[in-house]
C-alpha cells in the first residue's frame, strides 16, 4: 500500500510541476500594399542621395480665331466723340481725335489699322492699331496729332484698313476726317440757296449754295413706306419738324463735303431733332451720299442697322432731307429723321 500512495503523490507532483505550454501570438500579414510612415535606421556612412529638381510646369493657351477668307468688311461712322469739325485750336497745339465706329461687316477686327491717306498731316503716325472688335461691336479709334503753327483751316483724311492693308469701306467711302481751325480763320455754314429753316440761320453767312429736290425727297418717303408694307408695318407719316431738320443736316452734310451723324456744331441727331422742336420719345437717323433715292434705299435695306431703323416698329413718323452741292465730295445728301412722340 505504501508504494502506491507514493507513486501518486509523484503523478500529482508531475501534473504541477513537469508541464509546460508556450503560447504564441498569431502573427498578423502586413498587406502588401501598406506603407508605413516608419524609416528603417541610416546605416552608418550612408549618404542620402540629392533631390532631383522637378522641370517646372508652364500652362500655356492659345486662342484661335478662324475668319472666313472671303467675308465682306464694313464699317459705320457713329460720330466724332472729340474734336468735332470746325474745332478752334491754338498753333502747335497737340490733341487727340478720336472716332467711333461699328463694325458692320462680316469680318471681326484683328490687327487692323488706322492710316493717314491724305491732306494735312498734322504729325499723324503713319499708322496706329484699332483695338480688336467683333461683329456688331462699337470701337473707339484714336490718333494723336498737333495743330499747324499757322493759322488756317486743315483737314486730315484717314482709313480703316485690314492686316493686309485694304481699305475698309465707310458706308459709301472709304474716308473720315478731322477738320480744325487754327487762329481766327472763318470757316463758311452751311445755307440754302432758297432760305433757312429754324436753327439754319444759327448757322451764320456763308458761300455754300446747295438745291433741293421735293421729287427725290417723295420718292424716298415712298420707297421707305413699301419697305414697311413689304414687312407688315404701318406706313410713316410725314412729320414737318423732323423734315426741317432731315432738310438741315442735309444741307450741313452737303457743304461740309462730309456723311457724318455729327453736325457741324457738335451736335447729335438727337439734339438737332429737338433743337427744332420735336419731343420725341424715340428717335433715329440715317444718312446717304451720292446715287439718287433708290440706291440710297437699296444700300439701307442691304444694311443691318439701317435696315432695323427703317423697319423699326417704334418709329410712326418720319422727315426726309435732300441736298445737291455740285463741289461736294457725293453730290447727293440724303438724311432720314425717324420719330415717335
Amino acid at each position: 500500500m505504501r508504494r502506491k500512495v507514493f507513486l501518486f503523490f509523484l503523478a500529482l507532483a508531475c501534473l504541477s510541476s513537469c508541464i509546460s505550454v508556450n503560447v504564441e501570438e498569431p502573427k498578423t500579414p502586413v498587406p502588401s500594399n501598406f506603407v508605413t510612415a516608419t524609416l528603417e535606421p541610416t546605416k552608418a556612412g550612408y549618404v542620402a542621395p540629392a533631390p532631383t529638381a522637378m522641370p517646372a510646369i508652364t500652362a500655356t493657351s492659345t486662342f484661335v480665331v478662324t475668319i472666313d477668307p472671303n467675308c465682306q468688311d464694313s464699317a459705320v461712322l457713329v460720330r466724332d466723340v472729340t474734336i468735332p469739325d470746325g474745332t478752334q485750336m491754338k498753333p502747335g497745339e497737340p490733341f487727340t481725335k478720336t472716332w467711333e465706329f461699328i463694325n458692320n461687316g462680316a469680318c471681326p477686327w484683328y490687327g487692323y489699322t488706322i492710316k493717314f491717306a491724305a491732306g494735312d498731316p498734322m504729325n499723324a503716325p503713319l499708322s496706329a492699331p484699332i483695338p480688336d472688335t467683333l461683329i456688331k461691336q462699337t470701337v473707339q479709334v484714336s490718333v494723336n496729332l498737333i495743330a499747324p503753327t499757322a493759322n488756317g483751316a486743315y483737314t486730315g483724311y484717314f482709313t480703316l484698313n485690314d492686316p493686309t492693308g485694304k481699305d475698309v469701306p465707310i458706308g459709301t467711302e472709304k474716308t473720315f476726317w478731322v477738320k480744325i481751325v487754327v487762329g481766327n480763320t472763318v470757316v463758311p455754314q452751311a445755307t440754302s440757296s432758297s432760305g433757312g429753316n429754324s436753327p439754319a440761320a444759327a448757322s451764320g453767312g456763308g458761300n455754300c449754295k446747295y438745291s433741293q429736290n421735293s421729287g427725290y425727297v417723295q420718292q424716298i418717303i415712298s420707297l421707305i413706306n413699301q419697305e414697311r408694307a413689304n414687312a407688315g408695318l404701318p406706313a410713316l407719316t410725314v412729320d414737318p419738324i423732323l423734315s426741317n431738320a432731315a432738310q438741315f443736316h442735309a444741307a450741313e452734310m452737303a457743304c461740309a463735303g462730309k456723311i457724318s451723324h455729327t453736325g457741324s456744331d457738335g451736335s447729335s441727331a438727337h439734339a438737332r431733332i429737338v433743337a427744332f422742336g420735336y419731343a420725341p420719345s424715340y428717335a433715329e437717323e440715317i444718312i446717304y451720299g451720292g446715287g439718287g433715292p433708290q440706291a440710297a434705299v437699296t444700300w439701307w435695306m442691304n444694311d443691318p442697322i439701317h435696315r432695323d431703323a427703317i423697319l423699326s416698329a417704334k418709329s410712326t413718323q418720319m422727315g426726309v432731307g435732300y441736298a445737291y452741292y455740285s463741289n461736294g465730295s457725293y453730290g447727293d445728301y440724303f438724311v432720314v429723321d425717324f420719330g415717335s412722340p
